[in-house]
């Protein structure tokens, strides 16, 4: 793994993220209802309260689930909901462990294409869809995972030279135009529900 990750804006934290895939998969996890820099940073805020370099699956599944979500609720919180996520890295920890021996890369290591990838991503508990897209695009773009057909199987996520999701950031002006692209989409959306008001 030889790319630069920008995600949690945060030299240690992006370090991290990307020498550990369960990190990388942990924050993708964390990406939801908080700013993306805030999510990305958890599993280095997580692995220093462990007291670990980096993150291990089959520590986390075995953990006691109330000390774990303290642990994730000292201040400052990993999450806006650090209780609920706590349970979710868990569960995702023990997903892992049951059916990847606690091991991420086994998840890419042996596909032979992205929709099989995709499948795989998709199981995971809490990747809906659209995060499991971007997941791949993420491991396409940023960290050299490219089983053939990746790009497709990512959809508009996998597209080259967009600006959609965390799989394009490399920086902080990326990271603009990622976000104006968000908002964008939230503008068009909330101009769509006024139009179906009016009808």
């Amino acid at each position: 793994m030889n790319a630069r990750l920008r995600l949690a804006q945060q030299p240690e934290a992006d370090a991290l993220l990307e020498r550990d895939p369960l990190a990388l998969m942990a924050g993708m996890l964390l990406d939801q209802q908080v700013p993306m820099e805030w999510a990305f940073s958890g599993p280095y805020t997580i692995a220093r309260r462990l007291g670990r370099e980096e993150l291990d699956a089959h520590e986390i599944a075995a953990h006691d689930p109330e000390g774990f979500a303290a642990l994730l609720s000292e201040k400052p919180a990993v999450h806006r909901y650090p209780g609920a996520m706590a349970g979710r890295v868990q569960q995702l920890c023990r997903y892992l462990v049951e059916h990847y021996d606690g091991d991420p890369t086994a998840l890419w290591r042996d596909v032979t294409s992205g929709d099989q990838l995709l499948q795989r991503l998709n199981e995971l508990p809490g990747f809906g869809k659209q995060k499991a897209q971007i997941f791949l695009a993420l491991l396409g773009k940023r960290m050299g995972v490219r089983p053939r057909g990746w790009r497709e199987a990512a959809g508009v996520y996998g597209e080259e030279g967009a600006y959609r999701s965390v799989a394009d950031i490399t920086g902080p002006e990326s990271l603009d135009q990622v976000r104006a692209h968000k908002q964008q989409l939230k503008q068009q959306a909330r101009q769509a529900k006024q139009a179906k008001r009016a009808e």
